[in-house]
């Protein structure tokens, strides 16, 4: 069933961020005002697999939930970038890796029911090493990871970031071995 939209009155707006109380009706009558958060340019991340089936992460702290915890790369696409250099830009800063090629996993909306947030999910098959990563301040840790030490650590809460989540279980669930590309059919 789908929501009416009367109207949007915004509350705070910036270049990252905008905040809007939206005037919407629910198909049994009922009206109300719903808090909505866009974010003004979508995310680009990237899984970087490499032989035996290892995964490039990073260990991070993360202020809003005062955690610490493993993610894939990644960050907004700035103007004039498209979403897969976005990616690649992404974990080259981040890591010091210069990934393979990279291909579109998925789209997601993590938090669809209230935040505006496209992530855009890639897998590179390979990385170069091209030095130490320009953005030191991204990550604590940067390692190879085994994906088969992926479930027992999204067990253990090591892994909870929503884009990270997506992108090793949507890897895990293809069972494809590195540098073989998705199965179809």
């Amino acid at each position: 069933m789908q929501w009416t939209v009367h109207g949007r009155r915004p509350i705070y707006e910036s270049s990252w961020v905008s905040l809007d109380l939206v005037d919407v009706e629910l198909p049994d009558g009922q009206r109300f005002e719903q808090h909505v958060v866009r974010m003004a340019r979508p995310v680009a991340a990237a899984a970087v697999i490499r032989d035996p089936g290892q995964v490039l992460l990073i260990w991070r702290h993360r202020h809003v939930t005062g955690t610490w915890g493993w993610e894939i790369p990644m960050g907004r696409v700035e103007e004039g970038e498209s979403r897969a250099q976005a990616a690649a830009r992404e974990v080259e800063e981040e890591t010091g890796w210069q990934p393979g090629p990279l291909r579109l996993l998925v789209a997601s909306q993590p938090s669809n029911g209230s935040v505006d947030s496209v992530h855009y999910l890639f897998r590179a098959d390979g990385a170069r090493y091209a030095g130490p990563p320009s953005d030191r301040t991204e990550a604590d840790r940067i390692e190879w990871i085994p994906l088969a030490d992926i479930p027992g650590l999204i067990d253990r809460g090591a892994i909870v970031s929503g884009p990270t989540l997506i992108a090793l279980l949507y890897l895990l669930t293809m069972r494809e071995p590195p540098g073989r590309g998705p199965r179809r059919g």
